[in-house]
């Protein structure tokens, strides 16, 4: 049979690309399994274009040589993907006629047509990386379960896991913080560690970061991303068992772009550097873990056109939030977005990679810039080779991966043939002379307001009714205000009091720039007398060592921590809620005067209740507007006309007498910034402290020796009962709706991070375990036990399902009336034997790729999500737990179609045999029936939703090839 496929798979159309032959094999014949054997040695069809590039001894796949005009009418990020596609290409799992499709970008991306892309590495953090390690040790146990050789279960490609996510601001503005917020972040996280640090033993592949080295995103854009890699030609995957190819080109060094796959949305950042990456589930990144293609639709690519350069008093952070209006009001979602012109000289690497850093908060796949000469002046500031940095720029400009401002684009694919610029699908043009300094707040990251605005936005957002921009108060309310005691003085706080300022996030403290603007604005305020009231959590929670260290070099950090902005941690912290708590006397006088109070960070994401429970209104701000809403005390301030305080004479300062401008900032960075701090740093990033040395780990090599009685890491039921042969798809019939929910629902409301609420079900597990409230810790930290999370599902306290009266994680069950935590509810239904479905409005699912936010639902019972739209990486997670994604048509929604939840829903699914977008009708028990678009948007995710999961899917693969 193998033989006949790979006869007719060499039989090649009229210009070298392959006829139908070579099209996707129907799945019968595989058992549900699609491209799952490979013909041949990959890049074999495209060895006429492999050559040497000189002077190096290495070869590369010469893509000039495919297309001429074609290839150069195509985006640089889409010739990546084409690069890959070439490399891989095997006549099966990636094939000639998907290398021409690439190559007919303009017409293909407009088609909406599938293509494989096998990405160089997969990145994790902790909280995601968590369950995706329990998630291969049970899919081990259930190899040998059914017969099957579990060491086949093995990442193919390199895997980094970086531990961010865990670490809390227990303790800050002191100098003791830093330590003491590792220890306890040890304390609480010693067995997940350890379950880590057996991960990266019993697996290949896998190397691991320990807590208080960074953020991931920092660490790979300053360490781990290379620009361009090479390998040896025969180690390329390939799930042939035989190869014709010789050990001289098996041996063969072959470079190729970087390119990587994160299970954290803000993967995204590395395309600053010119490394094509986004976030996936953590579903799909095992998946491509384990050898799978990721399976994509080709996008369609915008070109942002960028002219101008920023004003003296404009930041990076002015200029992602000014984009990520702009943006988020066009729609490009599940679109690439690509960056170029004139512009792009007046922006530095990290300008570019706080720009990319927020792709998913503008909605798009990635927002690329292509390798130019800041690239590799950013390569050599952090300390890479000379020799690799030469030989990066050799290979992009020898396979014209090589931008720079000089690029251009046609704005179109009209007039294409008689042009070899770039054809973008569309064009935005941006001044960067037009960027205002702004924040974004009080709930979203789209909603910019110009720091001038913020006051009178602030008091109309007060009043508003409760909404993105909305609070609900009456203006009776408005005028409320508490007076505290704190630690002997008299404090007052008011709607706007400001109660968190954090210097925060990869998204930020990757950019020296408006770091030092924030030292330098630090050290001015201090030089005037100024001051940072005590109650303010204020911290400084960076990416990378390296930022405390030029810091303290240019003598900045001692400015900083005089007004509270002590070294917390290395890790995600206050971006991701992981706040600590406040004073009770400050607890106190909010709930007393039930106030909207703020919270003020450099991060890339403001949901209500994220960063605090009790901080209703949350604000996105460069570093520096970040310490000088500290110093105002309070967000609604004009910072045109109010001072910040008064100096020790009694003459008011106000923020434009200390603002740093960037050409003052400018020659401290190329003072105090150089390659070898990031060499030093860098070279013991993977050693971890005493403490992480000294964790043990589990004997067992192959298999993990679950613990009945632990509450961190639990055996999933994922598999546990799964068999050799699909299982049967069947229709669902007269669900009951779990949740009808509106707009925007994030999966932080589905499956929320943060601290576990006191009377929740998954406290009240924990309970019965014998763990103490003080020992919960977060939703996060137990991602690995599916008994704590399918109880923290639906668990947000600021969800609103609409067939409750008052918003909370409740739900009705339906049969009785009764009102009870969301998680309750499911739980009887499933005993009752009776599917769930949802109902949502538009982005359901936005915000973090958050994997629990579909298993959680999987194990409730949800068996399919009906919405207005989805955010990208969500919709993949549904389809990777057997969770069916159905979208309302054009113009529909669960209002327009006066559905309640109240209804019963049935959905026929054709015993699994769905086309990608094809038009399934809902039908309801009284009597009304509507239509829905199938949101399983290729084949691939078809045969996943068969297999019931992409991970069962590549388990029967596995289990099929031993």
């Amino acid at each position: 049979m193998r033989q006949l496929l790979a006869a007719s798979l060499r039989s090649r159309g009229p210009r070298g690309i392959s006829s139908g032959c070579s099209r996707r094999l129907s799945s019968p014949a595989f058992i549900g399994s699609v491209r799952l054997f490979s013909s041949g040695q990959p890049g074999a069809p495209f060895q006429r274009v492999l050559k040497t590039l000189e002077g190096v001894q290495k070869a590369y796949y010469d893509l000039t040589a495919l297309g001429g005009e074609r290839y150069e009418a195509l985006p640089f990020s889409v010739r990546v993907l084409l690069e890959s596609a070439v490399r891989n290409c095997d006549g099966l799992r990636v094939t000639e006629e998907d290398v021409e499709r690439i190559l007919d970008w303009p017409k293909m991306s407009k088609a909406q047509k599938e293509i494989p892309f096998i990405p160089a590495r997969v990145l994790l953090q902790d909280f995601t990386g968590v369950p995706a390690v329990v998630d291969l040790a049970a899919m081990r146990d259930a190899m040998e379960r059914l017969g099957g050789d579990p060491r086949l279960i093995n990442p193919l490609v390199s895997v980094d896991l970086v531990v961010d996510h865990s670490v809390q601001v227990d303790y800050s503005r002191s100098d003791a913080a830093l330590q003491k917020n590792l220890e306890k972040e040890m304390q609480r996280n010693k067995e997940r560690f350890a379950f880590l640090k057996w991960g990266s033993k019993a697996f290949d592949n896998m190397r691991i970061v320990p807590p208080g080295s960074g953020i991931v995103h920092q660490v790979n854009l300053e360490f781990l991303a290379s620009v361009v890699m090479s390998r040896k030609r025969g180690s390329f995957r390939s799930t042939s068992t035989t190869s014709s190819s010789s050990n001289d080109q098996n041996n063969l060094e072959v470079l190729y772009p970087d390119s990587v796959v994160g299970t954290d949305s803000h993967t995204t950042m590395v395309n600053g550097l010119g490394v094509l990456g986004w976030g996936v589930g953590g579903i799909e990144a095992e998946a491509v873990m384990l050898g799978q293609h990721i399976s994509m639709v080709l996008p369609e690519v915008l070109g942002i056109h960028l002219t101008g350069q920023l004003h003296p008093m404009v930041t990076a952070t002015d200029l992602v939030l000014t984009l990520t209006e702009k943006l988020r009001k066009r729609g490009v979602v599940g679109k690439f977005v690509e960056f170029f012109g004139p512009g792009l000289r007046h922006l530095s690497l990290a300008d570019r990679a706080t720009v990319s850093n927020m792709a998913p908060e503008y909605g798009a796949t990635c927002g690329f810039f292509p390798v130019d000469e800041q690239s590799l002046l950013y390569l050599r500031m952090t300390g890479r080779p000379e020799s690799h940095v030469q030989l990066v720029e050799k290979y992009t400009k020898m396979n014209k991966l090589f931008g720079g401002a000089g690029s251009e684009s046609s704005g179109g694919s009209a007039g294409l043939a008689g042009s070899c610029r770039i054809a973008y699908s569309d064009v935005l043009e941006l001044d960067l002379g037009s960027v205002q300094p702004c924040v974004a707040g009080p709930k979203r990251p789209q909603d910019r307001v110009g720091v001038a605005e913020v006051k009178r936005d602030f008091s109309l957002c007060l009043q508003q009714p409760v909404g993105f921009k909305g609070f609900g108060l009456s203006e009776e309310q408005t005028r409320r205000s508490v007076r505290f005691q704190f630690r002997g003085k008299e404090f007052e706080l008011k709607h706007g009091s400001v109660c968190i300022a954090a210097i925060t996030s990869c998204t930020n403290t990757s950019n020296p720039g408006v770091i030092f603007a924030a030292g330098l604005l630090a050290k001015n305020a201090v030089a005037r007398g100024l001051q940072v009231a005590p109650y303010i959590v204020t911290s400084l929670s960076p990416g990378s060592k390296t930022v405390s260290q030029y810091l303290e070099k240019a003598g900045l950090l001692d400015a900083l921590q005089q007004l509270g902005f002590y070294l917390a941690g290395y890790g995600c912290m206050t971006c991701i809620g992981n706040t600590g708590e406040f004073d009770p006397e400050v607890t106190q006088a909010i709930a007393e005067g039930d106030l909207v109070v703020a919270s003020v960070l450099s991060g890339n994401r403001n949901f209500e209740g994220r960063i605090h429970p009790l901080t209703r209104a949350a604000y996105l701000a460069s570093p520096p507007l970040v310490v000088a809403y500290a110093l105002a005390g309070r967000i609604d301030i004009d910072f045109d006309t109010e001072p910040l305080g008064t100096d020790p004479n009694g003459k008011p300062v106000f923020l434009r007498d200390i603002w740093p401008t960037r050409d003052a900032i400018q020659p401290v960075v190329e003072q105090y910034l150089g390659p070898e701090m990031f060499k030093n740093v860098y070279s013991t990033i993977t050693e971890g402290t005493p403490e992480w040395k000294a964790l043990e780990t589990s004997s067992s090599p192959v298999l993990y020796d679950w613990r009945e009685d632990s509450t961190y890491i639990h055996n999933p039921p994922f598999f546990q009962t799964m068999e050799r042969t699909l299982p049967v798809i069947r229709d669902i019939r007269s669900a009951y709706c779990l949740l009808s929910v509106g707009d925007s629902i994030t999966t932080d409301h589905i499956s929320p991070a943060g601290n576990i609420a006191k009377d929740s079900p998954a406290a009240q597990y924990l309970l019965s375990r014998g763990v103490e409230r003080k020992d919960f810790n977060t939703y996060g930290s137990r991602r690995g036990n599916d008994e704590v999370m399918v109880r923290g599902t639906f668990a947000n306290i600021r969800l609103v399902n609409k067939m409750c009266p008052k918003a909370g994680p409740k739900a009705v069950h339906l049969p009785s009336g009764e009102i009870l935590p969301v998680s309750q509810v499911a739980e009887r239904y499933r005993a009752e034997g009776q599917p769930m479905i949802v109902l949502a409005g538009k982005e359901y699912g936005s915000g973090s790729s958050r994997d629990w936010a579909a298993k959680g639902p999987y194990l409730q019972g949800v068996k399919a999500v009906i919405a207005e739209s989805f955010e990208r990486i969500h919709r993949s997670n549904l389809v990777g737990m057997g969770i069916l994604p159905l979208q309302f048509l054009e113009g529909q929604s669960a209002e327009t179609l006066n559905l309640t939840g109240r209804e019963r829903f049935s959905i026929a699914l054709n015993g699994g045999a769905l086309v990608p977008g094809s038009i399934i009708r809902v039908s309801t028990d009284c009597g009304k029936s509507f239509e829905t678009k199938c949101r399983i948007d290729t084949d691939v995710e078809v045969e996943y939703f068969r297999n019931g999961g992409a991970l069962h899917y590549v388990l029967r693969n596995m289990l099929n090839k031993s």
